[in-house]
Order: structure tokens, then sequence, then C-alpha cells
């Protein structure tokens, strides 16, 4: 929180003491008014006009200094106020008392509210934990089941049970990344190693849709979460795949650290590129393709706020897509 200047909070010290100071002009000038119908001498009246004053300025500034010390204890306590509302100032009129048992009472309701929304939140993480795993029983029965038999169909069904094995990891990575308990383990990673983990992955679906494959082995290591930079690079892979129809995907990595996946897909519409990373955007893409959820990429951007990388994005409509991952942190030094 921005820190006020002492002058800001004289202004409010003076608006709220307003009437108490009016009070104090009345009756200086009370004073001065009786004094002189009794005809005493003007130099005598101003001079207990004065006296009167200035009490009433040194009251006001020792007033403004415990007011002001007040403040900037409340302001202490405000910036984590969820620990440190035992140390709340004791109250010396009945108005802060009553302030601060709504407080209290306020504290109460939202403990009891918190709990609740973190029981519901574990039950749901379970109940979801348990369903993916469940699901991929009958998910792994139907894909040997279709690869028994190499036909046009089973290779497209083989194809739809793919998406359906993204959408369920998908799901579960969605309660993951919004779970309290943290999910990431952060090392030093061989690159290479995660790209071609995607890539075995995704070579199905490249040589289904007969896209060709460009990388280049790279000997680049990265800190990161290998398990989250892979579900970010295959959800990028996955969109690549889905909005190209011919062509080609090239993958490049850059000496800076900087991973380039790019496609000659359809591209991305101008006013779209700003707003493809926000939650539950389509654009004309999603609107036309009619399966995209807008979540892929929300994730994505999500997962590398996460792991302190940085996503972008460069599109051409009708040339391709460019999407730009840099993976580059600085190394800290101790002295």
């Amino acid at each position: 929180m921005k820190e006020e200047k002492w002058y800001h909070i004289g202004k409010h010290f003076l608006w709220q003491h307003r009437w108490q100071g009016a009070l104090l002009a009345a009756f200086a000038g009370i004073f001065a008014m009786i004094f002189s119908l009794y005809d005493l001498e003007t130099e005598a009246v101003l001079y207990a006009t004065m006296l009167c004053l200035l009490l009433g300025a040194v009251a006001m500034g020792v007033a403004f200094f415990f007011y002001w010390r007040e403040h900037r204890e409340r302001v202490e306590i405000l910036q984590n106020v969820e620990l440190l509302l035992d140390n709340l100032p004791k109250p010396r009129m009945l108005a802060e008392k009553d302030y601060q048992d709504m407080l209290w009472k306020l504290k109460a309701a939202y403990d009891r509210n918190l709990m609740g929304w973190q029981k519901e939140r574990r039950e749901s993480m379970d109940y979801y934990t348990t369903w993916v795993h469940q699901i991929k029983t009958p998910i792994s029965v139907m894909r040997m089941t279709l690869g028994e038999e190499d036909t046009e169909e089973h290779r497209e069904l083989l194809g739809e049970l793919f998406r359906i094995e993204q959408y369920v990891e998908m799901a579960l990575n969605w309660m993951r990344l919004g779970s309290d308990s943290s999910d990431f383990v952060f090392a030093e990673c061989d690159l290479n190693d995660i790209i071609r983990q995607a890539l075995h992955k995704y070579a199905p679906q490249f040589i289904r849709s007969k896209i060709r494959l460009s990388y280049e082995p790279t000997d680049v290591r990265v800190l990161t979460d290998e398990k989250w930079l892979l579900f970010i690079i295959e959800q990028i892979l996955s969109n690549a795949v889905k909005y190209t129809k011919k062509g080609s995907v090239s993958i490049t990595v850059t000496p800076e650290k900087v991973l380039c996946i790019a496609d000659t897909g359809i591209g991305i519409a101008p006013e779209d590129v700003p707003r493809i990373f926000e939650k539950g955007f389509t654009g004309y893409n999603g609107r036309a393709n009619r399966k995209s959820t807008g979540l892929g990429l929300y994730l994505c951007r999500l997962t590398a706020d996460k792991l302190s990388h940085k996503i972008s994005v460069e599109s051409t409509v009708g040339v391709g897509s460019r999407f730009y991952l840099d993976l580059h942190t600085d190394s800290l030094w101790v002295e």
C-alpha cells in the first residue's frame, strides 16, 4: 500500500475535527466579545484570545501526532491483516470498539467460509483425480482394441480417442493449477528430452494429418518443472496439429533459451491475438471450428506464469503462427 504524505493525513484530521475547531474559534470569539463589552483594554482582549488559540493549536498538534501514529499502526496491520488482527490498537471510544467487534465477526465468518471452500475444493480434487485414473482404464482398453486392426476407420477413432485423453488431462491440470497445494518441482532439466517426449506423443497425429515436422536437437538445459513445461509444449503442439491442414511444424531453440514452435496453419486474426490467452476466449478460429474450449492456451499462460516463463505469439492469417516460450532465468550469485 502506498504511504500517504503527512499533509494528506492532516487534511483528514482537520476535516474530522472541524467541529472542535469551530467551537474553539467560537469560544475565543465569545470571550473577546464579553471582554470588549466590559471596556477592557484591546490589548488584554487580544492577548487572552491569542492564548486560547495557541493552547487550542498545541492541543490539536498533540492530537494530530497521536492520530498520525495510530494511522501508521493501522496501515502496517492492514498490509498483513489476516495475521496481525490481534495487534489492533485498543479502542479509545465506543465507536472504535464497535468497529473492532464487527471486524472479529467478519473474520470468524470468513474463516468458516474459507474452511468450507477448502474442504469442497479437496473433495472436488479427490473426485477428479479418481475419475481421471478410472477413465484411463477404458481408454486404454479401447486403444488396444482399435490397435488390433489397422484400418482407416480405426485410425480415425484412435485420433478421437487421443483428443479424449487430452481433454481428460486438461481437466485434471485445471484442478491442479487451482489447488492451494504446490504441484511444482523445479530442477535443471534437459530441454531436448522434454521436447522429444511431446513429439513422441504427438507423432501419430502428425502422421495422420500428413504434417511435416522439423526439429533440430538442442543441448540447452533450463530451470523448470519438467511435467508442467511438457504440458505447455503439448498444448501448443495440439493447436498446431488442429489448425494446420497442410504444411509443416517447426521447433527451434535459440541460445538465449527461447523455444519457438511455428506452424503453417490458418493463423490467428489480428484482433484475436491480444486475447488468445484469456480464459474461455476462442476467437474466430474457435467459433468456426466449434471444437475449441478456449482453455488450452489459457492454461498455458497460467502455467507459464507459475513457472516464471514468458509465453507470446505472432501470427498472420493464412500464413501461420509462431509461439515463443522464453525459458531464460537469471542466475543468482551469493556474495
